[in-house]
Order: structure tokens, then sequence, then C-alpha cells
């Protein structure tokens, strides 16, 4: 895979880690912000020419890291977000409850 270049946005509300190119929106993971020590993974969505390269686990690696640096924790209501979390273990202790 060629390097991609995964940008974050965040606003008060929430953010997203997503992959653009040339203007087009190729990847994006959605969070919303749930207090001062939370997020909430809600949307992952992946270009078909993308798809089976691994591209949505790029991005929450990449929000993994970030809510690591940050102390906070996540809850993961989108389905791709939940079901990575629960095949990989080290990854879970930014999880909720956790």
């Amino acid at each position: 895979m060629e390097d991609l270049n995964i940008q974050m946005e965040e606003g008060e509300t929430g953010g997203r880690a997503f992959i653009e190119e040339r203007r087009e929106l190729l990847a994006e993971m959605t969070y919303s912000k749930a207090g001062d020590s939370l997020i909430i993974i809600d949307h992952t969505d992946v270009a078909a020419s993308m798809k089976g390269q691994g591209v949505g686990r790029l991005l929450l690696d990449v929000i993994v890291a970030m809510i690591r640096r940050q102390g906070k924790k996540i809850i993961p209501l989108c389905p791709y977000a939940k079901s990575v979390f629960d095949k990989d273990p080290s990854i879970r202790d930014v999880l909720n409850g956790n």
C-alpha cells in the first residue's frame, strides 16, 4: 500500500481521522466527544477502491494513539471499530470501563 496521508480534524463536539486525495474523501472514522475524558467512535467509511487494505484499522490506530496521549477513553459504537476492539486486546486499554 502506498503511503497514506491520514489527517485529523477536531471540533468542539467531535472529530475525525480521514484520508483525502485530490479533494476526494477516500476514508474516514468519525467520533463525538462525550465530556472531557471520553469519545464515542460512531462511524467508519472506506471507499470501495480502498476496501480490504487495512485502511479502517490505520484510522483507528491514529485515533487510539491520540486518545492514549490525551489520557482519555473510547466507546466504540461503530460496528467496525467495535469488531477491531473485540479482536485485538492490545488496544483495549483505551476502552471505557477498562
